[in-house]
């Protein structure tokens, strides 16, 4: 195993320079790439360094929104209980990294560092983690290597397969084994998760749930207040992390809508913020009334307006608004995104079939007939169930409310979390085999 690992350090740096001059190409073109480069690269703020002696750190790690939106909540409820602790956030993206520097202040929030000797090395050194979490699956060989050589113990929350990696890493568990068996806890999302992660050579595996079901979301942000006053009398329509392929789908379906009810208003919102200004050309030429959130104004909403959220961090307080919400990823081939955000509003959800990313929250809801599925992932199917829904405004309350019900059932997740890893940080980490 060691050999492999001495291998994996020296291929994949080789990788990254074969791939410099695409990368080189994406950060002049894209602020994506740019952002955080020096320190994905091992470059650590004089910030982080200061006060290690001092005060202990734990380092918890998450990839994007939805992970980092899960990792907030359980690091607020990780300083209630060891107050004398720094907990310090890195994410991979640049949404995740915006939405946590907005929740947590920019302070103790980096750019997780690529998965290299000298940037993994640099990270530790300065910050000399207490504990190390990993949010899901976030499995970096050298990453995990070097922090089991520093008897730094490597915690896993709200760990999953999905059902897409899962053939991927069955054929390769030899190698993920030495690794994985290391770990000092993994709590997995669900039973089927906890299965597959024991399969893989994971040891101290429970299934603890979802933290997503524990999400807080801030109903009555500045948006939706002042889209409350500028809608005034309408129902929303809130489509929310879409993806490419989908915003044509939605806008056919919307025009079909609008041409039958004199009163709705659709907020759109892409997932990735780089696609912001093709989704504006796609609006452009549909013919339909719209404008960007960034320059909103004060002018009420017309009948059939769609308003194109080009921002971050405010569509979970956004479903709020919905009568109907649909959650995007789901149309394409992408596995789907989290239905939560709006099921905590008590909204009622329509998603396309793609739902395996969120596999197990989305059963839980079909059992309780707590969110609509379509039987097709094409414009027509979109638009007859929409209309479906906004006609019957009894059935489509009573499934929001259902859907609210069933995350209040499953809340807890968070809280169990936490129990757990305080009482690994007060046990001695585990010596290197």
């Amino acid at each position: 195993m060691m050999a492999l690992l001495w291998i994996y350090d020296l291929l994949f740096p080789l990788a990254l320079l074969l791939a410099a001059p695409w990368w080189l190409m994406r950060m002049l073109t894209t602020q994506r790439y740019r952002e955080g480069f020096l320190e994905r690269l091992g470059r650590v703020p004089a910030r982080f360094r200061a006060g290690v002696e001092q005060q202990p750190t734990l380092w918890v790690h998450a990839v994007s929104v939805g992970e980092t939106l899960a990792a907030i909540q359980l690091i607020r409820q990780l300083e209630a209980a060891r107050p004398a602790m720094r907990i310090v956030l890195s994410t991979t993206t640049r949404t995740g990294q915006q939405l946590a520097r907005q929740r947590l202040g920019a302070d103790r929030v980096f750019y997780c560092p690529l998965d290299v000797a000298w940037a993994t090395h640099a990270w530790l050194e300065a910050l000399q983690p207490r504990m190390l979490v990993l949010m899901e699956t976030e499995f970096w060989p050298g990453l995990l290597r070097r922090c089991f050589r520093r008897k730094i113990p490597v915690v896993v929350v709200n760990a999953r397969i999905s059902d897409r990696s899962w053939p991927r890493y069955r054929r390769l568990r030899r190698l993920w084994k030495p690794l994985l068996e290391r770990l000092q806890a993994v709590l997995a999302q669900s039973e089927l998760d906890a299965k597959r992660l024991e399969e893989l050579g994971c040891r101290q595996v429970v299934a603890a749930g979802n933290l997503k079901y524990d999400i807080q979301i801030e109903k009555h942000s500045a948006l939706t207040l002042q889209l409350q006053t500028l809608a005034a009398g309408k129902r929303w329509v809130v489509a929310g992390s879409t993806l490419e392929g989908e915003e044509a789908m939605l806008l056919t379906a919307w025009k079909q809508q609008i041409a039958v009810h004199a009163d709705l208003v659709l907020l759109l919102a892409p997932r990735h913020p780089e696609r912001f200004a093709a989704v504006a050309d796609l609006l452009k030429a549909s013919g339909l009334r719209w404008r960007r959130r960034s320059t909103l104004g004060s002018e009420a909403l017309h009948a059939g307006e769609v308003i194109l959220l080009d921002s971050i961090g405010e569509l979970a307080s956004a479903y709020s608004l919905a009568t109907v919400a649909f959650v995007g990823g789901s149309l394409v081939a992408a596995g789907g995104h989290n239905p939560l955000e709006a099921a905590w509003h008590g909204v009622p959800v329509m998603m396309g079939s793609h739902t395996e990313n969120f596999r197990t929250i989305v059963h839980e809801l079909q059992n309780q007939q707590a969110i609509c599925i379509l039987h097709s992932n094409n414009a027509e199917a979109l638009g007859v169930t929409l209309q479906t829904m906004l006609n019957d405004a009894i059935a489509t309350l009573a499934m929001g409310a259902r859907a609210r019900q069933v995350l209040e059932r499953h809340s807890g997740t968070t809280a169990k979390c936490v129990a757990t890893l305080c009482a690994l940080l007060n046990d001695p980490p585990q010596e290197e085999a």
